[in-house]
């Protein structure tokens, strides 16, 4: 007789187990989590805001910084989630594959990165400020907007201009209004005839007399230099940017002492070069023979 070959009985059990351990992995993941998650921002986030404002530092800054706390936070929740609940091998691979992505995004966006830090920077140094008249690589402007990335100006003949951060960062900047006074000049030359003290105090008198021109520093007009046609004076008065516009007071400056100087009669001269010697022309008898023929 051949022997009839037994059947295993059906264990549902042992399909059960495994998906039981899944669902209470992932629970222990999603509370684990939740928890990590709402307690970690929040004490991150929170922290971080008071603690930056103690110190005054700027809201823009203020808020990047709790922004970048709370994404910390959610990581490190996950992290430790994952920790926790037994994902360790995902969790692994999944820190490889993000430190190689962060990696090619940082190369890629190097300007970026450049431009987003020198924007911090400016920011938490205050160099300038909106409003403010500043001058860089030849450039001038005032500044309209300042944001992570870039800066925005508006330049004197009304056109808006945008900035790297970088490009402001790694160059000298002038802030022609970051202090309480500003020395406007300029150079009015004489002729060498003219009396000196008499267009200094003509120059010292023009300057005085113009709205907005500070009494303290007094105007001045020394001799700065002994050109080769003119004797040149420089006019010095003082204003406060922030009361008087520099380009409109110079130019009122410049105008005024060169209506006082034609009134005065002091000669203004431009430079001009004077020859001075002989020519003799010989064959003059061979040149006329030629002309005649």
């Amino acid at each position: 007789m051949i022997p009839l070959q037994q059947q295993s009985a059906f264990d549902p059990q042992q399909y059960v187990d495994p998906v039981v351990d899944a669902a209470v992995t992932v629970v222990l993941f999603v509370v684990v989590f939740a928890v990590l998650y709402v307690v970690g921002k929040s004490f991150a986030t929170s922290t971080t805001r008071s603690a930056l404002r103690r110190r005054g530092y700027d809201d823009t800054l203020v808020g990047l910084a709790v922004s970048t706390a709370g994404v910390v936070a959610t990581v490190v929740a996950v992290a430790l989630a994952a920790t926790v609940a037994g994902f360790g091998v995902v969790l692994a691979a999944f820190a490889t594959l993000a430190g190689a992505l962060a990696l090619a995004v940082g190369f890629a966006a190097q300007d970026l990165i450049a431009n987003f830090v020198a924007g911090v920077f400016i920011i938490q140094d205050e160099p300038f400020e909106v409003g403010d008249w500043i001058e860089w690589d030849g450039n001038s402007g005032v500044v309209r907007e300042i944001e992570l990335r870039v800066t925005k100006l508006d330049t004197f003949d009304n056109e808006l201009v945008t900035v790297p951060n970088a490009d402001l960062a790694g160059t000298a900047v002038v802030n022609n209004v970051a202090n309480e006074t500003r020395r406007v000049t300029y150079n009015f030359g004489i002729g060498y005839g003219d009396d000196v003290e008499f267009a200094r105090e003509v120059i010292v008198e023009e300057g005085a007399s113009i709205d907005g021109v500070l009494a303290e520093p007094a105007p001045t007009a020394p001799v700065t230099d002994l050109g080769d046609s003119a004797v040149v004076l420089q006019g010095r008065i003082w204003i406060d940017p922030d009361e008087s516009s520099y380009g409109a007071v110079r130019t009122e400056f410049v105008e005024r002492v060169k209506d006082r100087f034609d009134a005065e009669g002091i000669d203004m001269p431009y430079p001009n070069t004077e020859l001075s010697g002989g020519l003799e022309v010989t064959n003059a008898g061979e040149l006329q023979a030629v002309a005649d023929d």
